[in-house]
């Protein structure tokens, strides 16, 4: 575990620390969503005061990695990388080259993270684990985890569909003291209050920063988590099923319901089949996710997309969620009896 900072300044002593390690102002983090969290939007959101995290996919090439990992490194801020456990299982050699780049913060999720949160030590970063459920939570308190990530499952792209967020929030601010940060459905500033006030140390959010001008999404699919409602978007395997993707069986994806969904979410047995009948299907979906076109394609969004726009930078976002000060403020004020 890190040693956190003491006898600090009275400007530090407003931040939590995780803050001080980490050098961030406000305590906001784009998820770490492979496909939309390029160096770009990583470093815009540390420009902005927030903690900005590029997101490493299962196919990511070594160019495609320095290249952008020196781009979110860009900013001159603090940032920090995501990767699946269940990818590193197979090949250290995605996070060996990200550590290269100097990140302060790595979040290992999907899977057992030791061998992998062992090397990111070894680096001097702090190591981060999504957990969705009791069982995840347990093991993100052992040692070698220094912040839990409560990933509800109102949040988009994969993860557990059993906890939502506020019960797995305040489970873990029972069980650790450790930094924990909030993650699913949060895309406001009076959601990012709610965590905040609860005890979290930051709010992690990805739908609202998928939809941003420094995204690497397609252009159709920003749109359409702009105009997507509440209620738009289903919990299923069926994206990974069609695409041939070794993801493991407890971790489906959030995505928008589109014809695809529609088809054969509710018929993973019958889409297995032809699936492996011919490859079809799987050259399908695999063109239009590069063509943008979301009426097959995977748009993976949370619940909270019915709460986010396109359009927005990731300053304008950040600037939007640091709202929660005010909202804390009249919080606290309302509530207030003495």
């Amino acid at each position: 575990m890190p040693e956190f900072p003491v006898n600090a300044s009275p400007i530090q002593q407003s931040l939590n620390p995780l803050q001080q390690i980490l050098g961030y102002t406000e305590p906001i983090f784009n998820a770490s969503m492979a496909g939309a969290a390029g160096g770009a939007l990583a470093a815009a959101v540390s420009a902005a005061g927030g903690f900005g995290m590029l997101g490493i996919g299962g196919n990511a090439t070594k160019e495609w990695i320095d290249n952008e990992a020196a781009l979110a490194a860009s900013s001159g801020r603090g940032w920090g990388a995501g990767l699946m456990a269940w990818v590193l299982a197979k090949n250290l050699e995605p996070l060996e080259q990200v550590l290269d780049h100097g990140p302060s913060f790595v979040c290992i999720s999907f899977g057992e993270p030791g061998p992998a949160a062992s090397l990111a030590h070894e680096s001097g970063a702090l190591v981060g684990m999504q957990v969705g459920n009791a069982a995840e939570l347990s093991r993100a308190l052992e040692d070698d985890i220094d912040v839990v990530i409560c990933r509800g499952n109102e949040g988009g792209g994969h993860g557990r569909n059993e906890v939502s967020t506020l019960p797995l929030l305040q489970l873990a601010l029972e069980r650790t003291g450790k930094p924990v940060i909030a993650a699913g459905g949060l895309a406001t500033a009076a959601g990012v209050a709610a965590v905040l006030g609860a005890g979290a140390s930051a709010a992690w959010i990805g739908t609202r920063f998928a939809a941003a001008t420094e995204s690497t999404s397609h252009r159709n699919i920003k749109d359409s988590i702009g105009a997507a409602g509440l209620d738009d978007t289903v919990y299923t395997r069926a994206f990974d099923i069609a695409q041939r993707i070794d993801w493991p069986v407890q971790y489906g994806g959030r995505a928008l319901r589109n014809d695809f969904s529609d088809t054969w979410a509710e018929n993973l047995e019958a889409l297995g089949a032809a699936v492996k009948a011919d490859d079809s299907l799987t050259t399908s979906i695999n063109g239009a996710r590069a063509e943008g076109d979301t009426s097959l394609a995977p748009v993976y969004a949370g619940q909270s997309a019915g709460l986010s726009t396109t359009g927005q930078s990731a300053a304008e976002i950040i600037a939007d969620l640091s709202r929660f000060r005010s909202l804390l403020r009249q919080a606290a004020s309302r509530w207030d009896t003495k």
